[in-house]
């Protein structure tokens, strides 16, 4: 089978391997379409993996080819979303069902084969989260892991019906945690980012979007809700101008939620470190999602909710490539060539 395998870092190439053979637990998936995640192109071109050479793509989704045990053979045939995450399930967070906290997990997509290939070896049908709608495309069905992320972020951020959320960031994750919002009952929705590119496509979904490099952010974010602020923000850029934003434009006692990956030398200056104390916001980290029974499974309520239409992922869909130009298309994103929402691998590309 072919793979896009990463040997060593800007070392990224499409490789001929064997096709796994399942055995015991573990089921076989024909990928159907596998995102690109912010986190892969760092991982490409800076970081590395702790492993080489290994298939990268851990926002995959597929259909179920071959079972190692006859007694998941009624699984055949059936489409699933992947959970990546491969838990330890004896540390302490393993015991209470935190398994994104895993003190020693492994990994789909970069400490084990994932989803930019042609089939990836699932460890067990627990990992599967079945469709049953056959209309849902495995293209939006590959995007089950961020809107996951997104949803816990609305989660962590204890979000009420009627309350006003700011979303810094408007790409992919910025958007789905927009549609959750209105789907858990979000009086004002407002997005901010910086690329007037993305800041339409938002715009052109619906969305109110603020360009923080045109207007003054925590001015017209504080117009807009009567001099009160947002109730919750949600911080998704990971840079010291978000974090200094959020602070300054959630209300008194309101709740910032840390969603994205901190770059290099993030600070929080001075006097908003005091503003976080005088307005004694509440700070929650965000890391994955929650893939446990209680409270809720947060993937098979994404999966229902795209089974029933009540949320849509597939327009945020912008780029597409097979196995074959996967690398360029990586090339492109890494050297902002391109602007892209979301991008995918989609399998039916090698088809035709």
């Amino acid at each position: 089978m072919k793979a896009m395998r990463l040997h060593a870092v800007n070392d990224f190439r499409l490789d001929e391997i064997e096709k796994p053979v399942p055995r015991g637990e573990e089921i076989l998936v024909k990928i159907g379409a596998c995102g690109i995640c912010g986190s892969d192109i760092p991982r490409v071109f800076e970081l590395g993996t702790r492993v080489y050479p290994v298939a990268l793509g851990h926002e995959f989704s597929g259909t179920v080819v071959e079972v190692g045990d006859e007694k998941n053979r009624d699984l055949i045939g059936k489409r699933a979303a992947v959970f990546p995450l491969i838990p330890c399930r004896q540390c302490p967070p393993c015991k209470i069902g935190s398994y994104c906290q895993c003190e020693n997990y492994d990994y789909l997509g970069s400490r084990s084969n994932g989803g930019f290939a042609e089939y990836c070896l699932v460890p067990s049908r627990w990992h599967l989260v079945f469709s049953e709608n056959p209309d849902v495309d495995l293209e939006e069905l590959c995007m089950v892991e961020p809107i996951c992320v997104a949803q816990h972020a609305i989660r962590r951020g204890d979000l009420h019906a009627g309350e006003n959320i700011v979303i810094l960031g408007a790409g992919p994750i910025g958007i789905l945690t927009a549609r959750w919002a209105r789907i858990f009952g979000a009086g004002q929705v407002i997005l901010t980012d910086i690329d007037e590119v993305k800041a339409e496509f938002a715009r052109e979904r619906g969305f109110t979007v603020i360009n923080s490099m045109k207007e003054d952010c925590v001015a017209r974010i504080h117009e807009m809700t009567g001099g009160r602020g947002a109730d919750v923000v949600i911080e998704g850029t990971g840079t010291s101008s978000g974090i200094n934003t959020a602070i300054e434009c959630v209300r008194v006692g309101g709740r910032v939620v840390m969603l994205g990956n901190p770059h290099k030398d993030t600070t929080i200056a001075l006097n908003n470190h005091s503003l976080l104390l005088r307005k004694e916001l509440v700070l929650s980290g965000v890391w994955n999602s929650y893939y446990e029974e209680f409270p809720i499974n947060e993937w098979k309520y994404t999966v229902h909710m795209l089974d029933t239409g009540r949320l849509q992922a597939a327009d945020l869909i912008t780029h597409r490539s097979g196995l074959d130009d996967l690398g360029h298309l990586f090339e492109q994103i890494h050297s902002r060539e391109i602007t892209i929402c979301k991008a995918v691998y989609s399998a039916r590309l090698d088809e035709k």
